[in-house]
């Protein structure tokens, strides 16, 4: 099942993306992040109620708490970025580019998660790094 949910959070994100560059098109990129945020946090809170965990919380302890509130400025941030990125550059390009989170993503879970990497991981990175670098830069005739 996590590659159906995975389906759906990229079609999503495209989704976001389109929908944001024109949302943005007359107003200051972070005023657009801030409207998403507010509905990010309405729609957020209301699936954790709607399925019962609020009572969830309190169980929460002190260190999963900092990762949690440190990850969510770093979204915060990542958002500004994208935001910011995508008012300035073209959707496709933008996009694409930010899609080299995924090399990051890699290199950090090796690091700190000590994921393994094998041959074929390191080939499907190397290859979607370069493919959104590749259409990030598809449009410069400088």
């Amino acid at each position: 099942m996590w590659i159906v949910f995975s389906l759906l959070a990229a079609l999503s994100a495209a989704a976001v993306v389109t929908l944001s560059k024109i949302g943005i098109k007359n107003i200051e990129s972070s005023v657009g992040f801030a409207v998403q945020s507010v509905l990010i946090v309405i729609v957020a809170w209301s699936f954790v109620f709607f399925q019962g965990h609020f009572s969830e919380v309190q169980r929460i302890d002190r260190r999963s708490w900092m990762f949690l509130v440190t990850a969510g400025i770093i979204t915060c941030m990542s958002s500004l970025f994208s935001f910011q990125a995508l008012k300035m550059g073209e959707a496709s390009r933008t996009s694409s580019f930010d899609k080299v989170s995924l090399v990051f993503s890699v290199i950090l879970a090796i690091v700190f998660l000590k994921e393994k990497l094998n041959w074929q991981l390191a080939v499907g990175v190397t290859l979607m790094g370069a493919g959104a670098i590749f259409i990030a830069y598809s449009g410069d005739t400088k």
